[in-house]
């Protein structure tokens, strides 16, 4: 079967994964959520990412969904600094990760520190 005979809505679809692959960029693969939610229903979504999970080692598919429904997990080892890696984790961790690890960071702050921290804090909330 040839595009040409294919509906519309798939044409979309398939013509769109095709220029994500082609540019090999993150800016081309992030307009695709929006194609695939306008020509496709929730089922042919869902399909189309289990397969796509499927087609992977379980490792890789496990580590993609989890990217997905799991929040950001754990801080990995800085890439460039502490301050980039964190602001890094930062971006991908859900609500709960966030309270935790600043939670648990400050806990395990020293007294002066947890000091410090406040007082930075409450600078900027009156900024």
């Amino acid at each position: 079967m040839s595009l040409n005979h294919m509906h519309p809505a798939y044409q979309s679809v398939a013509t769109s994964i095709c220029y994500a692959l082609t540019l090999e960029n993150p800016d081309a693969w992030q307009g695709l959520p929006v194609i695939l939610r306008a020509r496709l229903d929730e089922r042919e979504r869902g399909m189309l990412a289990y397969m796509s999970l499927r087609s992977m080692d379980a490792d890789n598919a496990a580590a993609v969904a989890g990217a997905f429904v799991g929040g950001a997990g754990m801080p990995g080892a800085p890439l460039f600094n502490h301050m980039d890696q964190a602001v890094f984790w930062a971006d991908m961790a859900e609500p709960a990760e966030l309270d935790a690890y600043a939670l648990a960071s400050f806990n395990r702050m020293a007294p002066a520190r947890q000091t410090a921290f406040i007082n930075f804090i409450q600078k900027r909330a009156a900024a």
